[in-house]
């Protein structure tokens, strides 16, 4: 199974070490859109500090995140397991999860990322500041700009097996699953359930999605083997105790056609 998430804003910045290698990076068929966007990068935060902050969508008092993108090149890097912090990676915990737990994650898990376009957990990068939804001087929208690279390689690399979708919203926008591989991922919602007048009424959370979505991979992680099929991860998280319903169209098991587009799946919750 590959798994897809999305970054944190927040970042934990490396003290010493060695820097980012982008011909060590996995996903080698990135390296030239990555040394690209690296580039721009730099080249704007070395510049026009205002300007940089504008493209960005930094505060003032975030001027200091603009000094650290313009010495990317030397700064330490760090597994970007360890880099990604946030509500998600807070509820996930690689830190803590079995040894088992762990090697399932190096394998399976991948982090979408507006500089470096995706990850594994054991790449070495450093703590950086840009979102997808900023446009880059000479590279332009980066969502836009990383589906032509991400296309090809990610279809390669999800292979024959599920694709659990977790990101949100803007950085699935960098790499829809197209074809046979769309017919084989799975896209998490977060549902609160609220009964009000005698009547269930449903809700998408925003924030709170987060944890629920690193908790839920974290409990798969634990169980052992992850699913070997889209349609048996809805059974796989009801065993664990989710409340876990396919929406019309999901994968259903073998013959059950759902057209070209990924499968669904609400995870129902009653607090957040």
């Amino acid at each position: 199974m590959l798994v897809l998430l999305p970054p944190s804003e927040g970042k934990a910045e490396g003290t010493s070490g060695a820097p980012v290698d982008l011909g060590r990076l996995s996903l080698p068929g990135l390296t030239a859109a990555r040394e690209r966007v690296l580039g721009e990068l730099i080249a704007l935060c070395a510049g026009d500090e205002g300007k940089a902050r504008e493209v960005l969508g930094l505060s003032e008092g975030q001027r200091g995140e603009v000094a650290r993108n313009a010495a990317l090149r030397e700064a330490p890097a760090r597994p970007a397991g360890e880099v990604y912090t946030g509500v998600l990676f807070d509820a996930l915990g690689l830190a803590t999860l079995s040894p088992a737990a762990r090697r399932r994650a190096r394998a399976s898990l991948l982090v979408f990322s507006g500089l470096w376009g995706a990850v594994r957990i054991t790449d070495r990068v450093p703590a950086y500041r840009c979102p997808v939804g900023v446009r880059l001087p000479g590279v332009g929208a980066l969502g836009a700009f990383w589906r032509g690279p991400l296309a090809e390689e990610l279809t390669e690399t999800a292979g024959a097996g599920p694709v659990l979708d977790l990101r949100s919203s803007a950085y699935a926008a960098m790499w829809r699953p197209a074809g046979e591989t769309a017919r084989r991922t799975v896209d998490v919602r977060v549902l609160q359930s609220r009964i009000v007048g005698g009547v269930e009424k449903r809700s998408v959370v925003s924030h709170f999605n987060k944890a629920t979505k690193g908790r839920l991979l974290r409990d798969l992680l634990e169980a052992g083997p992850l699913p070997r099929g889209a349609g048996r991860v809805a059974g796989a998280l009801r065993d664990l105790g989710w409340r876990a319903e396919e929406r019309p169209g999901a994968a259903n098991g073998p013959g059950k056609g759902r057209g070209n587009g990924p499968g669904g799946l609400d995870v129902i919750v009653t607090e957040v």
